[in-house]
């Protein structure tokens, strides 16, 4: 196929590509035979898989073999490069606004759905009354994602937020002063956040006076990320088995997002 043809509204731009490339591993870096594939193939049958929710061996003809396609896609799940390419794309956008690339204030939250019968790590979240897993995002004022945590949906929101925040890069760690969180992240975790991070948390809480839909200062940032995701139908539900995958899942949303917006 032509590059200079997208045969699906998922498939990059040349521009887009230009973008990413650098950010891959060398096509010859290890021993055995040098790679036949072409990755930016490879990329856009993941960008496909994740935008459409279609099964790996549903992929159209044009694409490089799936079980090629699925194999690069976990690897790079395993290894955290979904992760870097994400943390990269997001230095880039923020620069884009004139901005510095590691954000001094953040936005926390979570979001609970449902799992299949792919097995794997599961719990029921009484509050949201699912049964499956939530996906902890911490995301910049701008609505980019710095990282993200999955775990069962019965970990309460403050128990999984510390790991979460350890997730982060040290570089990131080390820039931010602020974060922004609703009520279930309230009480041990406010000191723990401010003594072993030197970060302020703020809890942002509902009007109780006011009826319907309320719009909260930075939390809208991170409901707006969430938004977002949703494009994406391979997040409709978590079809992992996996946690790793099921946050690979999530950085190649945000970087085919951060993408289409740093090339728009």
């Amino acid at each position: 196929m032509s590059h200079k043809e997208r045969q699906h509204k998922s498939d990059m731009t040349d521009k887009q590509w230009q973008l990413i490339q650098p950010l891959l591993p060398l096509e010859h870096d290890g021993p055995g035979r040098p790679l036949e594939l072409d990755m930016r193939q490879v990329v856009n049958a993941i960008f496909y898989v994740v935008r459409t929710g279609c099964q790996w061996a549903y992929l159209p003809g044009n694409y490089p073999n799936y079980n090629s396609v699925y194999y690069h896609y976990r690897k790079w799940c395993l290894n955290g490069l979904w992760q870097q390419i994400n943390r990269r794309l997001r230095q880039q956008e923020r620069q884009s606004q004139g901005r510095e690339p590691e954000p001094t204030g953040a936005v926390i939250d979570t979001q609970s759905v449902k799992t299949t019968e792919a097995g794997g790590q599961r719990g029921f979240d009484g509050g949201k009354r699912v049964n499956g897993r939530k996906r902890h995002l911490i995301t910049d004022t701008l609505g980019n994602v710095l990282t993200t945590l999955v775990h069962a949906a019965n970990v309460q929101d403050c128990h999984g937020a510390k790991p979460t925040l350890l997730n982060l890069s040290q570089e990131t760690l080390n820039s931010l002063k602020k974060m922004w969180a609703d009520g279930s992240y309230r009480g041990e975790l406010v000191t723990w956040v401010h003594e072993q991070l030197d970060i302020i948390l703020e809890i942002t809480l509902k009007n109780r006076t006011q009826k319907g839909f309320q719009v909260l200062p930075k939390r809208w940032v991170i409901e707006r990320t969430f938004a977002w995701l949703g494009r994406y139908r391979r997040l409709s539900k978590d079809y992992e088995h996996c946690t790793f995958s099921s946050e690979g899942v999530i950085y190649i949303a945000s970087i085919h997002s951060m993408l289409r917006r740093l090339c728009c």
